[in-house]
This record gives structure tokens, sequence and C-alpha cells, in this order.
């Protein structure tokens, strides 16, 4: 349990992402806070380069229901600070905490305090002693790093452990995981680490990390992205929806349009997707615009249009509802989806 999340064992997989505020400047951190939890983020973790971020963990405790995970590197000290202030957990990297007798006072400490400890192995900080100078870091070195921490860990009596171990590749990555998943029990925290911008980051996170969770491998995960941290919850809920390992909240389908496309679907879906962005009620609706595959796709859907020069199809729950014409088909939609997800709500309430 890290805070009131489980990890592992069965649980769902949580999502996790990262502040980009000074840890230390708690009001805007916990506007942060709060905007990736309303993204959809279950576990938030910051950073904590000085004292000053450290002394704040208590007053960013109180601010949120998220378990709160305190990064420390370089600085054994600021571990057991953070520790001591209460954080849910704490991420250590055995390339960058200092000497194995500091790493095992963090240790001791965690045990005492009953502090989750995540081992984060990183290709780019990888201890020296499994690192040929020059070399890159190889999977086996990423694994053997993890799970020798694992050993001082639990020989130290740590009781609540998951592991990491990443590269910013994701052949090296999926390579480490797999061993360390044959190794040990504890949970995997997976990700691709400096995965790159939202376009290219999105696509090899979703690339690296689907392709764990889909051989059963990672029980909660960061999409690291260079960007704004909720795009890095909402890509984490599209690939978790995408292995049916969580809701999709409401999805909008829609077909690659090609030469018998015969409106604008590209417009049409954009203006969907954007008015509908954050609803939270699981609904598909589909925008089509071709005859082979439209009229299907959009009986499927719980709200869908399939459109042609004529205007379009309206259906509802598999059923046509109606005809619409050329210039109704984005009002005609939006007011039956708006309509379904009141109605879905008044059910849940």
């Amino acid at each position: 349990m890290l805070g009131a999340v489980p990890v592992g064992g069965g649980s769902p997989v949580s999502i996790q992402s990262m502040t980009n505020t000074a840890t230390s400047n708690v009001g805007a951190t916990l506007e942060q806070f709060a905007a990736l939890e309303e993204a959809g983020c279950d576990i938030v973790r910051v950073a904590v380069p000085d004292e000053e971020s450290a002394m704040a963990i208590p007053s960013l405790i109180a601010g949120t229901s998220m378990p709160l995970v305190a990064d420390i590197h370089f600085d054994h000290r600021l571990a057991l600070l953070a520790i001591e202030k209460g954080a849910h957990g704490i991420r250590i990297n055995p390339g960058t905490i200092g000497s194995p007798e500091r790493a095992r006072e963090v240790a001791r400490a965690a045990a005492d305090a009953g502090t989750v400890v995540r081992v984060g192995v990183n290709s780019g900080s990888l201890e020296s002693r499994l690192r040929k100078e020059g070399a890159r870091a190889e999977a086996e070195s990423l694994a053997r790093s993890a799970l020798d921490s694992v050993d001082m860990l639990e020989d130290s009596g740590v009781g609540a452990i998951k592991v990491s171990v990443k590269a910013s590749d994701v052949p090296r990555t999926v390579t480490a995981y797999r061993i360390v998943a044959e190794e040990t029990d504890w949970p995997l925290h997976v990700g691709i680490t400096e995965a790159g911008t939202i376009w290219s980051g999105t696509i090899k996170s979703s690339v690296g990390i689907g392709a764990l969770l889909a051989m059963g491998i990672g029980d909660t995960i960061r999409v690291s992205l260079t960007a704004p941290p909720v795009e890095e919850v909402r890509v984490a809920k599209v690939i978790l929806a995408s292995l049916g390992l969580r809701e999709a909240g409401l999805e909008v389908i829609s077909c690659p349009t090609c030469a018998r496309t015969e409106i604008d679907v590209v417009t049409l879906a954009t203006r969907v997707e954007e008015a509908l962005e954050g609803c939270r009620v699981p609904l598909k609706v589909a925008v089509m615009g071709c005859p082979v595959n439209g009229p299907g796709e959009a009986r499927e859907a719980d709200v869908g249009i399939a459109g042609g020069k004529e205007g379009g199809l309206l259906f509802v729950g598999g059923e046509l509802l109606r005809r619409v014409g050329p210039d109704d088909l984005y009002e005609e939609l939006i007011s039956e989806v708006k309509r379904l997800v009141e109605d879905r709500m008044r059910g849940n309430a």
C-alpha cells in the first residue's frame, strides 16, 4: 500500500506522474497536484533536491489525497529527512544515492518508518561498477543493479519495495523488466525514461509500456514526457484503456479517411474530441465518413454518426435514430452525446 493506493498483488495498474514546480513552492505544487488528480493521476512524485523541498512535504501531503513519493538523488540525508517528514514513499537510484553504507542507512530508516521504497535504476545513471567506460547500459546490468538493491533493502528490513529499470529505448527497457520480473515478486513501476516530446514520447512510451503490460509485467506506470505533467496522465489512461486495464471514459473513434470519405472527418472528429475532453463517463462515440465501415462502426458505438455528402445517419445504442443534414452533423452528435452522458450520470447518482 502506498498511502491508500494498492500497488501489485493483482490490484489495478495505477498511474503516476511527477510535478515540475519547485517542490518548496507549496501553493504552485498543490495547484499542479489538483490538476493531476483531476486528470486521473493516482500517485504523485516530487523532486527533493534540497532541505527546503523536504520540509514542504507535510504541507503537500495535507493538501492532497494522492500518496506522495519523494524523489531523491545525490544526498542521502534528504532521503532521511523525507522519511522523517512523512513521505509515503521514496525513490532512490543506486547510481546516485552514494556509498553502500549511506544506502543502507536510508534503508534502515525506511524500514523503521514503514516507508515504501522504489529502487529506480536508469540507463543514464547506472552504477559505475556495472558500466564500462563509454559503453551503453545494457539490460542485464540495469536488472542486476536493481536486484542487488532489492537484496540490500530486504536485508535491512524494508517491507514494501517497488522496482523500476528504465532505459530511453524500448528494447533495453523491455528486456531489463523481463529479467527483473523473472527474479522478484515485488511490484514493478514501468516506464520509458526520457521518452521525448509529447508526440515521439507518447509513441515510444505506448510501445514500451504497452508491450510490458500485455505480457503481464507492470503494476504502476509513469509516462515520461517533455510536456506538462497532465499530458503524461492523459497518455497513461489511454494506454491502460486500450489494453482493457482501465475504463476509457469517453472514447472517440474515427475513420482514417481515404478517397471514399465524403465528409471532413478530420475536422469533425477533432471538434468532437475537443468538445468532450475531460468527460469521465464511459462512452464510445463514432465519427465515420465512409460507406464501407461507417454505418457498422457507428451502430456499434454508444453514439455514432455515419456521414456522407447527403448528410449522415445518427445512431444511438445501435439503433438508427434519424437522418441528419450535412450542416448539422456536429451539433446533432454532440447533443445526443450530452443527453446520454446526463442520463448515465443520473443513473449512477
